[in-house]
């Protein structure tokens, strides 16, 4: 007997607390930028779940437009392309042209999707507080040297295809602030007459990781030592 009664208190403790979950709805407490089920927005902040939503993007091309959707007025001026092969052997799928962002650019050019959404967090939540804070100036212009092109990694024969191939990948050689001030990365990466620049550089350089799925720089190899390499493969490669 006081089995049972033991037996059918637990029952009603276990009844009693799902109650409380179900009432409390502790689930519509979570920030959206932690929720699993909150489709991502421009302006959530980047954290791992926002991270793992902006992968999701990859193979749902209605989806991340979506996103870039809620980017703010002035965020993002950018043309959804077709999926089309502008050369034999690499196909391009579920890639926007980007016209210019909260900044200008030195060309147009097109990415995946996915890459153009986390640019445009980057550059709203690190890239500009950065240009503040290390060169008291907004940044107005980024210099580039390209997205899309068709080759395996460093041009080597057989090597694998680059990110580059799918245009998943967007190479940043400098910056230009409204001050009239540039900052290159190859110029300016160790910079000792004007270590604002190189800080700015570096720190741009670290809060990329966060954004991007591999970030190279001049760190990593000497390709890499005038242009930042950001790409949407990966999960956290940073060098």
């Amino acid at each position: 007997m006081k089995t049972a009664f033991i037996r059918v208190m637990k029952w009603l403790l276990l009844l009693a607390i799902i109650a409380v979950v179900v009432l409390s709805k502790p689930w519509e407490h979570i920030p959206p930028e932690w929720h699993p089920w909150t489709p991502l927005s421009i302006d959530h902040p980047m954290t791992l779940v926002s991270k793992w939503k902006l992968a999701q993007l990859k193979d749902n091309p209605q989806q991340c437009l979506a996103v870039l959707e809620t980017a703010p007025d002035g965020a993002i001026d950018y043309l959804a392309l077709d999926d089309y092969t502008p050369v034999a052997g690499c196909p391009l799928s579920n890639v926007v042209r980007v016209r210019r962002t909260g900044v200008g650019f030195s060309s147009t050019f097109t990415v995946t999707c996915p890459l153009a959404v986390a640019w445009v967090m980057f550059e709203r939540q690190q890239l500009q507080p950065l240009a503040q804070k290390h060169m008291g100036s907004d940044l107005v212009r980024v210099d580039h040297l390209g997205s899309f092109a068709c080759r395996n990694i460093y041009h080597r024969e057989g090597a694998r295809r680059s990110q580059h191939a799918t245009a998943n990948a967007f190479d940043i050689a400098g910056f230009r602030f409204e001050n009239g001030q540039q900052v290159s990365v190859l110029r300016h990466w160790n910079d000792n007459t004007n270590p604002a620049r190189s800080i700015f550089l570096k720190e741009a350089h670290g809060a990329a990781c966060g954004y991007f799925g591999t970030v190279l720089g001049p760190d990593y190899n000497q390709p890499h030592e005038n242009h930042f390499h950001f790409d949407g493969s990966g999960f956290g490669f940073c060098r």
